[in-house]
């Protein structure tokens, strides 16, 4: 039998223990796989396919989007969750599928334990709209007619068990509305049926071109502020509504990624701010540049998650 010497016994360690460092050095040295939980064409999409196409330029490697849409955007999530955890497989994050989704259906992930947090880019407008020859004039309109019609007011969101579904969903409770939420993969599919008249109401990110087109009339803004492009809309909490919730999109990862490479990708996120193009994206998203690095984002995503924990019940929300 070969013997091997204390030495070389040592040396083989060396090399193994000097081999990871290494290969976080050369990250990234190989295609990066951008996993997106809702259908292509979607605010969502077209962030996640500028940002592939700004690693492609800054990066110099490949870079792809592949669209997992369905379950509320939670499918990306685990796929990403389970994902070997050296920085080529990253997920769209966003608010429902983190901070909502939890708690209203079966999710092969947890928030708070599964997920390395890589950087916040956007804070997106998630405006309530309806056809433009739709009757209802204002949020007011559709609340009196919904009051007096129970159960006839279809509407629905970009994703189900999302933010903006459980926000409006509270407020329909708190008025007394009886209303049908039918489930769309994603906010392209649930904009066709607007537009097609198979539901009155839709809560989504996709909005910008149909307004701007004049397609649709916004009437109210889930999230916090009202939106800069559109300042006459009120916000569900201007409007006496129970619940305003800040949509986020950034970037997340397996658990576990190195420290090395979060601190690149932390980089690429806070120099792609003021990169060519990006505030041309935010427009055309008619959403907020709001980067936070790890630690920040980290703290918004599961600080946001253990809020709803907190919220659902006292709002009457039937849990998982």
């Amino acid at each position: 039998m070969a013997m091997i010497s204390r030495r070389g016994a040592l040396g083989g360690m060396a090399a193994l223990a000097a081999a990871p460092a290494a290969a976080q050095e050369d990250f990234p040295s190989k295609q990066i796989t951008i996993l997106v939980g809702f259908a292509a064409g979607g605010g969502g999409d077209i962030s996640a396919r500028w940002i592939a196409d700004y690693i492609r330029e800054k990066w110099k490697v490949t870079a792809v989007v592949d669209n997992k849409p369905g379950a509320g955007a939670t499918i990306a999530m685990a796929q990403v969750a389970r994902a070997k955890p050296d920085g080529y497989t990253v997920a769209l994050a966003t608010t429902s599928p983190l901070a909502v989704a939890p708690y209203f259906q079966p999710v092969q992930y947890q928030t708070d334990k599964d997920f390395t947090f890589l950087f916040q880019y956007l804070v997106s407008a998630q405006p309530l709209f309806v056809r433009s020859e739709s009757q209802f004039k204002t949020a007011q309109e559709l609340v009196a007619w919904a009051k007096a019609n129970p159960g006839k007011l279809n509407w629905s969101t970009a994703s189900t068990n999302g933010g903006p579904h459980i926000a409006t969903e509270a407020a329909f409770r708190a008025l007394g509305i009886q209303a049908q939420y039918v489930p769309y993969k994603g906010g392209a599919d649930a904009i066709l049926a607007l537009l097609s008249g198979q539901i009155d109401a839709l809560v989504a990110a996709e909005f910008p071109p149909y307004a701007a087109s004049g397609k649709i009339r916004l009437l109210a803004e889930s999230g916090m502020e009202r939106i800069a492009a559109y300042p006459d809309v009120p916000t569900y909490k201007q409007l006496g509504w129970p619940v305003g919730v800040p949509i986020f999109y950034g970037l997340v990862a397996p658990a576990g990624v190195p420290a090395p490479i979060v601190a690149k990708w932390d980089a690429l996120g806070k120099e792609m701010m003021t990169a060519p193009g990006y505030a041309d994206l935010m427009a055309k998203l008619v959403s907020s540049a709001s980067f936070q690095d790890s630690k920040a984002f980290a703290n918004t995503v599961v600080g946001s998650y253990r809020e709803m924990g907190e919220l659902i019940p006292k709002l009457g929300l039937k849990q998982n």
